[in-house]
């Protein structure tokens, strides 16, 4: 059997999960699914960040064992940590945990060029790990990309374009907040109709492809959106 790359999958905390009776660690299944359909073996990681520091060292040396890492969606990143003063009303699901370890598995993948695929919060987890910004809200009903399918259009040439083979993709999304000022060392690769910033990577290339919207709810059935897996675990298959 042709080895499976490890690939890291950090657990979404949740307090609503009442079929486990108390507060959880999840992650979607059609998010692992599509780990493995594309030759990966998804391993969830616990997060670690007592009172909301993680210790860059241990983050480093938990990731070390992994060959990939997939940031998956979730609730808001508190808008401290991209250094707005206030949070807007609609702001939902913080944990400083979460955000915590998120931001320095992020750092830890880019700075040791762990191949890196980040899904919607994913995406935004980058971006203000890079010391960009969010806007906090699209603005409600009709703005907001909550429950839409929409096109895409990806930039030529970009590293999503040679993993998707396309240059433009039906989009599954699930947001109200998107990239504001975008982090140092990135570049948009697609952007819906509207303007919003829908794909980010490194603009000196480098193993990471960062998504606004969820390619798992479609990859089952949509092979440009299974790509996305493929290309992770690929980039994970490949020698150091």
């Amino acid at each position: 059997m042709t080895h499976r790359p490890l690939i890291a999958v950090p657990a979404r905390f949740s307090a609503t999960t009442s079929a486990l009776r108390y507060a959880a660690e999840v992650n979607a299944r059609a998010l692992i699914e599509a780990v493995w359909r594309a030759g990966g073996e998804p391993v969830t990681l616990h997060p670690h960040a007592p009172g909301g520091t993680a210790d860059p060292a241990e983050v480093a040396a938990r990731l070390a064992r992994f060959d990939g890492l997939l940031l998956p969606g979730g609730g808001d990143i508190a808008p401290h940590r991209y250094g707005a003063a206030d949070a807007h009303e609609a702001v939902y699901d913080v944990d400083d945990e979460q955000d915590a370890f998120d931001l320095e598995l992020a750092r830890q993948a880019l700075a040791h060029g762990t191949p890196l695929l980040a899904v919607c919060r994913g995406l935004q987890v980058v971006n203000t790990a890079l010391g960009g910004t969010l806007h906090q809200d699209m603005g409600g009903p009709g703005r907001e990309h909550r429950h839409v399918r929409h096109p895409v259009s990806v930039a030529p040439g970009s590293a999503l374009a040679q993993a998707t083979g396309v240059d433009k993709a039906e989009a599954s999304c699930y947001h109200h907040q998107h990239v504001d000022r975008l982090g140092e060392g990135l570049t948009v690769t697609a952007r819906a109709a509207d303007g919003t910033v829908e794909a980010v990577e490194l603009a000196g290339g480098g193993p990471l492809l960062a998504v606004q919207w969820h390619p798992e709810d479609t990859a089952h059935e949509d092979p440009v959106q299974q790509r996305l897996f493929e290309a992770l675990v690929r980039a994970a298959r490949a020698p150091v």
